[in-house]
């Protein structure tokens, strides 16, 4: 039988998280500049693609500071792979999200409606590639990502072989007849902007996989019911000392799910697009993200969405939420 050890971390957790143990509150630290992983051994793009095609995952989120994300990492570094290429294992990421002018995509979602969809460009920006993607959910709760390559200057923006390819993804998978998938796709516009970095870590013993999220910021583009370009509207809301840590596993919690819980960690409701929406929009309906936007991100935005007037006043922005935690043990 194949044993795995769970890391310990340091419990920075935000007030209010039920711990499965006892846990302890300590003097928030300095949070790192950058996550740091040259201590990791490294896997290849094509050795981590095999072994995650192998697996039926159950993916779950975690928001954290950036300084327990280091200390996940390094209790998970006698066991773990970092994904390295190009002798980078550090990669930033920019997508422009679309949606119609009534915010479609947005709405399905927060009224958890069976069948969405959500339309983006994501690039790489180390390497220059560029998708547009969609991704679906049918009837049947059935979750499809597509996507084809796309021109890296066209990113803004959806081109007539894109929103092509957008209305034969809506209506192939249900999601919309077919009439109405071209009409769909011909009224997109981009409503927000994200970029942030990205760490892979491959648990080979556990069959499990955690991508780890740093320096976000969300943009809102717009306005949304007229023009065919993004539109910049305003500077970066930038979370800069918290991380977005995903798990990707089979039924069992993998280690990083047990250390990020025994942290005092659980999983939460966030999607870049969703929850970047709601905080830029606060008219729009939040309930599926209330708790995220007004527990862990309210010491970014505060706890009052009425009070969101503009993102870009002199609101507080970036503390770190171990600051939070150690002040309110």
């Amino acid at each position: 039988m194949m044993t795995t050890t769970t890391p310990t971390m340091t419990s920075t957790a935000t007030p209010g998280a039920r711990a499965a143990a006892p846990r302890t509150h300590r003097t928030a630290r300095t949070a790192p500049a950058a996550l740091s992983t040259e201590h990791l051994a490294t896997t290849t793009l094509t050795e981590l693609n095999s072994a995650a095609g192998l697996l039926t995952r159950v993916d779950r989120k975690y928001l954290v500071p950036l300084a327990c994300a280091q200390d996940l990492v390094d209790g998970l570094a006698p066991h773990a792979q970092v994904l390295s290429i190009d002798e980078r294992r550090r990669f930033s990421y920019a997508s422009t999200y679309f949606d119609t002018p009534e915010l479609e995509a947005f709405m399905l979602t927060a009224r958890k409606r069976r069948r969405r969809f959500k339309v983006r460009t994501r690039t790489y920006l180390d390497s220059g590639l560029c998708f547009l993607e969609v991704k679906t959910r049918g009837a049947r709760g059935t979750t499809v990502k597509r996507r084809m390559g796309y021109q890296a200057d066209d990113a803004s923006r959806l081109t007539g072989p894109g929103r092509a390819f957008v209305a034969a993804c809506l209506a192939s998978t249900g999601v919309t007849g077919s009439a109405a998938a071209h009409e769909v796709a011909a009224a997109l516009r981009p409503v927000m902007a994200t970029t942030y970095q990205r760490t892979t870590l491959h648990l080979p013993r556990a069959e499990a996989r955690a991508t780890i999220d740093t320096a976000l910021t969300w943009r809102r583009l717009g306005p949304v019911s007229t023009g065919t370009a993004a539109v910049d509207n305003g500077e970066p809301v930038a979370v800069a000392d918290i991380a977005v840590v995903e798990t990707k596993n089979p039924a069992t919690p993998s280690p990083a799910d047990r250390a990020l819980w025994d942290a005092g960690y659980r999983p939460t409701r966030i999607s870049k697009y969703a929850t970047g929406m709601a905080l830029l929009h606060p008219e729009l309906p939040a309930n599926r993200w209330y708790r995220t936007l007004t527990h862990e991100l309210a010491d970014l935005f505060g706890t009052d969405r009425s009070s969101l007037e503009s993102i870009t006043g002199s609101r507080p922005r970036g503390r770190c939420l171990a600051a939070t935690a150690s002040s309110a043990a």
